[in-house]
């Protein structure tokens, strides 16, 4: 009998280790886990658990008909030599051509949809996105979903069967490493965003609501942890300056800004699964976040945080007004509220474990 050798493609090497490490602890119980990855933070740990690692760079925003087609001859050649029993891919372009060149060399393989980005937002691109993943994602044995908006676009557009759907809670969270803690006794109220500082994440609405709030004269700071692009280089600067918000940059380790947060604010325009909603909601703090899938089902609205309305800088500032109008028992309840619903739904084993099942139908 053939061993197992399952291969992983994907395009971040941090973002694998952040959400996707107990899955591959548990692919290496059942044989080689070896990951095509263009090399970055977390590669020691992963040859540490026992994976074998092979560098592909992947250029992961650019749109070049002649790089990606390199790509996808690397990727062909790279299957070619690896001869894997399974192949599992995350993000678009491994998704794309990492999916066909698996479906060409007739190599079984799972596709990850974790999220449509901004591919699906424009007209032009969207048709050429859609005909690209329906191309790709005809012969996959499984193709994983986050949300059920997603799955359901998918379907619509023809682009894949339903039988083909599984729909996962997200990448789960690991609830020993976010673990709850005791509500902070903070001087005034912290909001925290954490995440990548860009438009698509409702940028615009959050600052806008956070000038509404100091002008309300709440008292309050916004913690922004996470890059910024360089379009919002000056408005944070300024926002630092006004005394509305503490700028931390990137951080490795999210878990100190969670607990010292009142609440995680996330307005964005639409996610896969938001993993900061998630994380936030195990260590127990109540969370504001954008009525969209990827994100509503993260929160039980009124009772473990509350839901506004997408591209809406009004509806976020009624719902940051609301919060701050809590009595502090009111924001821990809702912040243990929060728990309850990770460990009922998104326990991270049980993530896991749905996951093997599916591959190993």
């Amino acid at each position: 009998m053939k061993k197992n050798k399952f291969l992983i493609i994907t395009n971040h090497s941090y973002m694998l280790w952040q959400f996707r490490r107990e899955l591959i602890e548990e692919l290496l119980k059942q044989g080689e886990v070896v990951i095509s990855v263009p090399f970055g933070d977390h590669i020691e740990d992963f040859k540490a658990l026992g994976c074998r690692m092979i560098d592909t760079p992947v250029d992961r925003r650019g749109i070049n008909p002649v790089k990606d087609l390199g790509l996808y001859r690397k990727y062909k050649k790279l299957l070619k030599a690896e001869q894997p029993t399974m192949v599992i891919t995350y993000s678009i372009k491994p998704n794309v051509y990492g999916g066909y060149a698996c479906r060409r060399l007739k190599i079984p393989y799972c596709v990850n949809v974790q999220g449509l980005g901004t591919a699906f937002q424009k007209k032009g691109l969207a048709t050429l996105v859609k005909f690209m993943y329906k191309t790709a994602l005809k012969k996959s044995k499984v193709t994983f979903f986050e949300n059920q908006g997603n799955a359901n676009l998918f379907i619509e557009r023809k682009i894949i069967k339903p039988d083909n759907v599984c729909l996962l809670p997200g990448a789960g969270v690991n609830l020993n490493r976010y673990e709850l803690t005791p509500y902070p006794n903070n001087d005034k109220l912290h909001f925290l965003y954490l995440g990548r500082i860009m438009r698509e994440k409702g940028m615009d609405e959050l600052f806008a609501a956070a000038r509404t709030l100091k002008q309300q004269k709440v008292d309050f700071v916004l913690d922004l942890v996470g890059f910024f692009e360089d379009e919002y280089k000056e408005t944070v600067e300024q926002l630092v300056a006004d005394g509305i918000a503490v700028f931390h940059g990137f951080q490795q380790n999210p878990v100190p800004f969670y607990q010292q947060s009142d609440c995680v604010v996330l307005p964005s325009y639409h996610e896969g699964m938001s993993n900061v909603l998630l994380e936030a909601s195990a260590i127990g703090r109540p969370v504001i976040t954008s009525d969209i899938y990827g994100c509503r089902e993260a929160v039980i609205n009124n009772e473990s945080g509350l839901l506004c309305t997408v591209k809406s800088s009004d509806c976020l500032t009624e719902a940051m007004l609301k919060f701050a109008s809590l009595s502090k028992e009111q924001r821990a309840a809702m912040g243990k509220t929060a728990r309850t619903h990770m460990e009922s739904t998104f326990e991270k084993s049980k993530v896991v474990e749905k996951t093997v099942k599916e591959i190993q139908k």
